[in-house]
């Protein structure tokens, strides 16, 4: 994979990361448009550092909030932040469930299957549209709450489900503020994203033995700059309930995925 498709591979992680558009699924449809023959190995490395930098991104928006977090997990009585922490543990509990037990029958999903893809992305335009139209709560997010948001982030594992539009509309449906669903969506996938990254260097399936660090270098750079971005702009957008733009582009988008795969 050469410097250029890594930047433009970067930039669709980055913004697609934060808004519900699936990034896994343009990730994707941006390596079959752009032909890349990387082997399993590199691509899966790509992906990951990919991911690691919209989680690094994830954490410099909300620096100060997790700042707080951490702050008071060291006091001794139980307060927010420790009930929060604990809703963060408790989301996580099916998409580790998924990782650890279907993890090879989910990267069988990731070899190009774009007509899959054109499906799941008709299946997030169609939560979009629903979220778009609940009301405005001041409700938190709850404990029940961050099991039932834990499973939309495990179904949302699928190639061109979107992970943070199946968490906010699963949030915003279940009658939580909208602007605290999304401040839960990115939060709750960190912890995720660097516990997948240890398990694979640990496990040594991930090696940057032989791999074009530069192409590397310059994919992780085009996603961290770009999620900044996307991060920031899709808070303000969910706060003004502008999900519904993003639903009809993920239809149009599916239509041409599914027309794509007919096709060839």
């Amino acid at each position: 994979m050469d410097i250029i498709d890594s930047i433009i591979l970067g930039i669709i992680q980055g913004l697609t990361e934060f808004l519900p558009v699936s990034s896994s699924g343009h990730l994707e449809l941006g390596k079959a448009i752009l032909g890349d023959n990387s082997v399993p190995e590199e691509s899966l490395l790509f992906t990951v550092v990919l991911h690691f930098a919209t989680a690094l991104s994830t954490i410099v928006i909300f620096r100060k909030d997790i700042i707080e977090i951490i702050k008071g997990l060291f006091k001794p009585a139980v307060n927010n932040d420790h009930r929060f922490a604990i809703k963060i543990i408790i989301s996580m509990i099916p998409a580790v469930i998924v990782g650890l037990f279907f993890e090879e029958q989910l990267e069988q999903l990731f070899g190009g299957n774009i007509m899959l893809v054109g499906f799941m992305l008709l299946v997030t335009a169609a939560l979009l549209f629903l979220a778009d139209k609940a009301k405005d709560t001041n409700k938190k997010v709850g404990f029940k709450d961050a099991f039932i948001i834990g499973i939309s982030q495990a179904i949302a594992m699928l190639p061109g489900i979107s992970r943070s539009g199946a968490t906010i509309s699963t949030s915003v449906l279940l009658g939580n503020d909208k602007t605290k669903a999304a401040r839960f969506s990115f939060l709750m996938v960190v912890p995720l994203i660097f516990g997948k990254i240890a398990k694979d260097i640990v496990g040594g399936e991930l090696s940057f033995e032989s791999h074009n660090i530069t192409a590397l270098g310059a994919g992780f750079l085009a996603a961290f700059i770009s999620g900044l971005f996307a991060c920031t702009w899709m808070i303000a957008l969910v706060k003004k309930s502008k999900l519904s733009y993003f639903a009809i582009y993920c239809v149009i988008v599916g239509l041409i995925a599914i027309g794509f795969s007919l096709l060839n």
